[in-house]
């Protein structure tokens, strides 16, 4: 359905483009994830989906877990998808401000800023569209397509401000050493075919069972190695993380959103499987075309060579996450880069969870994820929605000229810790909302990143991995005080000298606008729409009065982790 679309919207754009608003195709693309959304739960009412339904000859196998992580991502990218437009509001004004004072090379750059805000809609959707494929892909060429199909939306993404040279050196360095684990996943299905001549998990199940040959079985396991590690680069685990803090901050706020949820959820989803699958082997169950896959590699090949080390190569990834993302992270005084190294230690813990591989851990990685994704939503949401008032608060006292709205003033990103000084007194709703979020991040009780981190700590002492449990607790203790930097400068006052404010720093000339500029600036003051700020406050009401209701949400994870062991 998402496909077809996708086809439609490509028609429709290329046949009106002049009469179709850019924020139309936006809410378009939106309703798009949510009728996806909906087609996927309507499909749980076919019986045999528990042990999973191949389609598209083995290409893909669609699973419980698969139905409704799917549902979850086209609602994320739907809830994405609908901030966008407050960039066009912005921009929208700026190009009319611009236009009156008579800067053609200016509103030339906003206008192709908004006749490619269409496209944008559909680059979103094909990456979504990537993301949806990998979590049921069941095959070696679906799987490499599924990620790459993701991964080059999110590269385009990166370069949303074309003519911002941060921007575009995020995007190329993304691009490049995403190529590097993209390398690496290709080398890995590489293998495994040059050993098999076989694609499809089933098929190189049924070679490798009545084969005695440890050639094949060496070169399954070491190109089932080489896969992970190239997905563990993509969702950014120490240590391959380097890449992920420069992306992070050089790349506009609405795409950070994106790199921080979606390319992770999948792929996630995606290791999560596998590595379910590889503890059922160790159990002697059979479920699946990729359990079939590891079954074989287990029979022949020991555990201590194969199962094991897969296990181990998650445990250590997981360890350095955790420490690298909570130390380095304390260092940080930008903002993105900050919450950047804060994903990397809730990568650290979720790749726990997944080692460890029990019914209860996989009932805390799924927790985890949502909680994850609806938190790190709702926190950037809150700081684009800052950005939008803080610089336009700055558009409208200090007067900015010409040269200065054409080349800064269109990124309302907030780059630094510090420009969120004060801002509890000018926006307490915003501000509070935030500390919310931070705090469940940081996993104060009784917030949902508490139950979270809990839930993975509680799995990881059940299962005898006592020193990554006290670890867990240290690192948490830790990060939190960088967390509460970022609530320290939210609500101190700003110091004043005369009528200057300090923690901002804006380049101006003397400028002062027509009054019909100055009515255009006023105007626009209210530059959130409303469905963005009733989105804030309800993602911030879930996560603080999560614990009134739970039963929900954890039955739901409950019954998904028991369908991974039970089919």
């Amino acid at each position: 359905m998402l496909f077809i679309s996708i086809l439609i919207l490509i028609v429709a754009m290329a046949l009106h483009s002049n009469y179709i608003h850019s924020i139309l195709i936006t809410r378009i693309a939106a309703i798009i994830f949510i009728y996806a959304g909906a087609l996927s739960l309507n499909a749980f009412y076919i019986q045999s989906i528990g042990s999973g339904i191949g389609i598209y000859s083995g290409l893909f196998h669609v699973t419980t877990v698969s139905q409704l992580l799917d549902t979850f991502i086209f609602l994320m990218g739907a809830l994405i998808l609908i901030a966008w437009p407050s960039i066009t509001k912005v921009n929208s004004f700026k190009s009319q401000f611009i236009i009156n004072n008579n800067k053609p090379e200016n509103s030339n750059i906003t206008a192709q800023r908004l006749s490619n805000a269409a496209e944008y809609s559909l680059i979103v959707l094909f990456s979504t569209l990537g993301a949806s494929l990998l979590v049921s892909s069941a095959d070696l060429i679906s799987m490499y397509l599924s990620i790459e199909l993701q991964s080059f939306g999110v590269y385009i993404l990166s370069t949303l401000y074309r003519d911002s040279e941060s921007s575009t050196s995020a995007g190329l360095k993304y691009f490049l050493l995403g190529g590097l684990s993209s390398c690496l996943i290709l080398l890995g299905a590489g293998l495994i075919y040059s050993y098999t001549g076989l694609t499809n998990f089933e098929s190189i199940y049924s070679i490798v069972s009545v084969s005695n040959s440890q050639s094949i079985t060496q070169g399954l396991s070491l190109g089932l190695i080489i896969i992970i590690i190239g997905f563990l680069f993509k969702i950014a685990a120490a240590p391959l993380h380097h890449w992920s803090p420069d992306v992070y901050d050089d790349t506009p706020t609405i795409v950070t959103i994106w790199l921080t949820i979606m390319p992770k959820i999948s792929i996630i989803i995606f290791l999560l499987e596998l590595q379910s699958q590889i503890g059922l082997i160790e159990n002697n169950v059979s479920i699946s075309s990729m359990t079939s896959l590891l079954e074989s590699v287990s029979s022949i090949y020991t555990q201590e060579n194969t199962v094991y080390i897969l296990k181990n190569l998650l445990l250590i990834s997981s360890l350095l996450s955790l420490i690298i993302g909570t130390v380095v992270g304390l260092a940080q005084s930008r903002l993105k880069r900050l919450l950047a190294y804060s994903t990397i230690s809730h990568i650290g813990f979720i790749l726990l969870a997944l080692a460890i591989n029990s019914e209860q851990s996989v009932d805390s990685l799924i927790f985890y994820i949502i909680q994850y994704s609806i938190t790190n939503l709702n926190t950037f949401l809150i700081i684009l929605a800052l950005g939008y008032i803080l610089k336009n608060s700055i558009l409208k006292n200090k007067n900015l000229n010409n040269s200065t709205l054409g080349n800064k003033g269109l990124e309302t990103d907030i780059k630094f810790i510090s420009e969120l000084k004060g801002q509890f007194f000018s926006n307490p709703l915003l501000s509070i909302s935030l500390t919310v979020c931070l705090f469940s991040m940081a996993g104060i009780p009784p917030l949902m990143g508490f139950f979270a981190k809990q839930f993975v700590l509680f799995s990881a002492i059940q299962s005898g991995y006592y020193f990554m449990a006290i670890l867990g607790i240290i690192v948490s203790v830790i990060s939190a005080s960088y967390y509460l930097k970022i609530i320290k400068v939210l609500h101190s006052p700003i110091t004043l000298v005369g009528d200057t404010e300090l923690h901002i720093e804006v380049e101006s000339q003397e400028f002062k606008p027509k009054t019909s500029d100055n009515d255009n600036i006023n105007n626009s003051e209210s530059m959130i729409t409303n469905f963005h700020s009733f989105l804030i406050s309800t993602l911030t009401l879930s996560i603080f009065f999560f614990v009134l209701k739970p039963s929900l949400l954890l039955n739901s994870t409950q019954l998904l982790s028991l369908s991974l062991f039970y089919y």
